[in-house]
């Protein structure tokens, strides 16, 4: 399984990135250890996250919440966390 997340950085902004092991990735990312972006914006918190079959569909659907805006991307985390209460 391949995965993509949205960590919120210390700072408030968003990171996109894609991986097949999300708790080893935000511990990478909160050991300053990850992406140039959230090694100055530590402690990350992980707020989404999807799942796919393939690295190929990762990498889209990683692209396509880059392109979005910072109210989409939260829109997209707050459906997802209504869509776990429920």
């Amino acid at each position: 399984m391949y995965y993509i997340y949205i960590l919120k950085c210390k700072d408030g902004t968003y990171y996109t990135g894609y991986t097949n092991n999300i708790e080893k990735r935000v511990r990478i990312h909160n050991d300053k250890k990850g992406a140039k972006y959230t090694r100055g914006r530590t402690p990350v918190t992980l707020v989404y996250e999807e799942s796919f079959a393939t690295k190929a569909e990762a990498l889209k659907r990683e692209y396509m919440i880059k392109q979005m805006s910072r109210a989409e991307k939260e829109a997209l985390i707050h459906s997802k966390a209504e869509e776990l209460r429920e």
